[in-house]
């Protein structure tokens, strides 16, 4: 889940970090949809055009290796017991 975006980010990460330093980018595929300077406000972007676990959200800082994963906690009533 999410490969091609993580990919993308690390094979471009100097282009980025030079681009967005210490911002929140909202990655999809292969295309930055948009910079923010708080992990709030990125999330929000990401979710208010595409459903969860379908973009990556990533820090442009040196240090950045690592994924964020948001997962949905919607959950469904069990329909079968009587």
């Amino acid at each position: 889940m999410l490969e091609a975006e993580y990919k993308y980010f690390k094979e471009h990460k100097a282009e980025l970090l030079a681009k967005y330093p210490g911002r929140f980018i909202v990655i999809k595929g292969e295309t930055v949809l948009g910079d923010f300077a708080t992990q709030e406000e990125a999330l929000k972007f990401g979710l208010s055009a595409n459903p969860a676990g379908t973009f990556m959200i990533q820090e442009c800082t040196e240090k950045a290796d690592q994924i964020m994963r948001f997962h949905s906690r919607v959950t469904f009533p069990d329909h079968a017991k009587a």
